[in-house]
């Protein structure tokens, strides 16, 4: 049997970042604006990564947490195995307070579970246009997801700390980004064949102690 005999439907929820602008969009209306470079985006990587991967890119840019909560059933309606989680950093360029942000990601992850889904949930990455002044509320609902990690049992994707650059603490290296605000094909790429990982996520549960 090879490795593709079992698919994993992957479903991503989220923002550009998971969208892949500004290099791709999922939306073919919005490509001749956003790009249409399919290698713009973590899944293609994550999927050229491990073939098994069967990806829904559901992501859309410019929301905040609460209208991504917003498009949940839309995006979960086919189903899937793993259900990705992101978002986050839009709530923090319109200052809205990062509690409702945490409470909206934790809403969502509440409900895949519920669902049946395994889901896993990515960090905010680094904002080079908005450093330094955002630097301190993503770092705070960075520590807010990890909470939500650690309290729902699942696995939170290190995306902040994949693209973060260790001479420029908050920030984005350069050859990583093409706007200091996304990630390029570079950042993607890290982001897919580093950060994003099934096995946490589709492990058995731990036994209760």
């Amino acid at each position: 049997m090879d490795g593709t005999a079992h698919r994993i439907v992957v479903v991503g929820l989220g923002d550009s970042i998971t969208a892949g602008n500004p290099g791709y969009d999922p939306d073919p209306a919005k490509q001749p604006f956003e790009g249409d470079d399919p290698e713009s985006q973590y899944l293609y990587w994550a999927a050229k990564a491990d073939p098994r991967i069967d990806f829904r890119n559901h992501g859309v840019g410019g929301e905040v947490t609460e209208e991504i909560l917003a498009r949940f059933d839309q995006a979960v309606a086919g189903g899937c195995d793993v259900l990705i989680v992101q978002g986050g950093i839009n709530d923090v360029y319109h200052h809205r307070p990062i509690e409702e942000a945490a409470r909206n990601l934790e809403r969502m992850v509440r409900m895949g579970k519920e669902r049946g889904y395994a889901v896993v949930m990515p960090d905010v990455l680094p904002w080079n246009k908005g450093w330094p002044d955002a630097e301190a509320p993503i770092r705070a609902l960075n520590g807010m997801i990890r909470e939500i990690g650690q309290a729902e049992g699942i696995a939170i994707l290190p995306f902040h700390d994949t693209l973060e650059d260790p001479d420029r603490p908050g920030r984005m290296r350069e050859d990583w980004t093409p706007d200091g605000n996304h990630p390029n094909v570079a950042g993607h790429r890290r982001l897919g064949e580093l950060a994003f990982a099934l096995a946490p996520a589709l492990a058995p549960p731990l036994p209760a102690a």
